[in-house]
């Protein structure tokens, strides 16, 4: 059986230590750090032992977010509900790699503008880029 974490408790990527104040262990399926996993079984359910990467975010239609994860070793793919618990900052850093990385240059956004039939130019508080 692959471990998802260490003998001391840690995150096998990450490090991530549960707090020890006696509180109950809660069931994982993903580090609240990292939002990574060990992935169990591939899709043959041979087992895997790749860790699962977290790629994206997407919304259900519930509004319930969850973790888009790829695995390193067989490149499957899966989805975790986000937790309660599950670091913020991970989350939304993962949700917002998209803008931060367009498919796209940058520099093209006003010829884009024009081809779908606006005015191509781009302005950010009234002052033209």
């Amino acid at each position: 059986m692959m471990k998802r974490y260490d003998e001391n408790g840690s995150c096998i990527v990450c490090g991530w230590t549960p707090p020890k104040d006696g509180i109950e262990k809660k069931k994982r399926d993903h580090c609240p750090c990292c939002l990574s996993a060990v992935h169990r079984e591939d899709e043959e359910e041979n087992e895997c032992g790749g860790i699962l990467e977290p790629v994206g975010i997407w919304v259900r239609s519930d509004n319930e977010w969850e973790i888009i994860q790829r695995c390193s070793l067989c490149g499957q793919m899966v989805t975790a509900p986000v937790e309660q618990d599950d670091s913020p900052i991970k989350v939304l850093s993962i949700a917002a790699r998209p803008l931060s990385a367009p498919p796209f240059p940058v520099e093209k956004l006003e010829e884009l503008t024009k081809a779908m039939g606006g005015q191509g130019e781009i302005r950010v508080g009234g002052d033209l880029l």
